[in-house]
């Protein structure tokens, strides 16, 4: 701390280092042509002085915010939880902060947030879209000048953007046929909207496992409609209702198997005795449910480490062109799927 007591300044590290402002800055930014000798006497000022650099300033000077944005669609889904995490671990360790913006699965919402970061003129985006398919929200990324990560989501109209995606329909297709081998017939699907595509690759996957088998699709239990717990929740019931009702389900996503569970439970439908149930992504529910329930399983933390580093390669070298990682699924198989009764 200075003698008066005021925030130290670079100057005054300069000062008492002995040594010029610029010699300073090129310790901050951990340049190679600095002596050790150099390095020491300034980090002991700095530490003498308790001066903290304004990463800020520094950084929009360099024309650079520091800061990389996300947009995800709820924070409370552990899944996305776990992304940003693993994401922050790895922007932290090269002092990038995290802007994170939540569209709770509206498109609108998507738009209004990527109009909101580039305005708060973060670096990098990071965004997992509500609807791949909007022209509007596709536009508004367009006008966005740095690098985009798209998290499980392909747009046509942006060709520039790097992809960390997973193999849904690989991880489907292990599900779909396990059941089958079980001599299941009528296996329902309960997944979210056709606009964002693993949503779409589990469809297609869930349908060519039944074509493979030989066995006629049951169109009827198809159901990409949402994600959210009332959705899982209120197409259990509509479908365990019907006059022939499925002996399983597949469900896509952590929030559609609450729901899921909860109408199982009001009707004393047992998983894994009564029904067989298989989820996606191996959340903290899916592991403590009596019976544990069977997953579709992919490293989340791989998911966030890899858009972190994807974007941060393409600020690195902005002429770099786009990558795309696709990580691969496991099945989990676990006490939820018995044969049918």
């Amino acid at each position: 701390m200075t003698p008066s007591g005021s925030r130290p300044t670079i100057k005054e590290v300069a000062r008492l280092a002995g040594v010029a402002l610029s010699s300073v800055s090129r310790v901050l930014n951990d340049h190679p042509d600095v002596s050790e000798n150099m390095r020491s006497r300034v980090l002991e000022a700095i530490a003498e002085l308790g001066y903290e650099p304004n990463l800020l300033a520094a950084g929009l000077r360099r024309g650079s915010s520091r800061t990389i944005g996300f947009i995800v669609p709820d924070l409370r889904n552990p899944l996305f939880g776990s992304i940003v995490t693993a994401a922050q671990d790895v922007l932290s360790r090269l002092a990038y902060a995290a802007v994170i913006t939540t569209s709770s699965s509206d498109a609108d919402r998507d738009a209004d947030m990527a109009r909101l970061l580039r305005h708060r003129q973060v670096d990098a985006l990071i965004v997992s879209l509500a609807d791949q398919t909007r022209g509007d929200l596709i536009e508004e990324l367009r006008r966005f000048r740095g690098p985009i990560v798209l998290l499980d989501r392909e747009v046509d109209g942006l060709p520039d953007a790097s992809i960390v995606e997973t193999d849904h329909g690989s991880g489907m297709g292990k599900a779909t046929r396990h059941l089958l081998s079980l001599g299941h017939e009528r296996v329902a699907l309960l997944t979210g909207s056709l606009h964002v595509r693993p949503s779409a690759q589990r469809v297609q996957a869930f349908r060519e496992a039944y074509r493979e088998s030989g066995l006629a699709c049951p169109e009827d239990l198809v159901r990409p409609i949402g994600f959210s717990p009332e959705y899982g929740e209120r197409s259990t019931i509509e479908i365990l209702r019907m006059p022939s009702p499925p002996t399983a389900l597949i469900v896509g996503g952590n929030q559609i198997l609450t729901g899921v569970l909860r109408s199982l439970r009001s009707l004393s439908i047992r998983p894994g005795i009564d029904i067989a149930v298989i989820s996606c992504d191996d959340v903290p529910l899916s592991q403590l449910h009596n019976p544990p329930i069977t997953v579709i399983d992919r490293d989340v933390t791989e998911i966030g480490s890899s858009a972190a580093r994807l974007a941060l390669e393409r600020l690195k070298d902005p002429g770099r062109p786009p990558r795309r990682i696709v990580l691969p699924t496991t099945l989990v198989l676990r006490d939820s799927t018995n044969p049918p009764k």
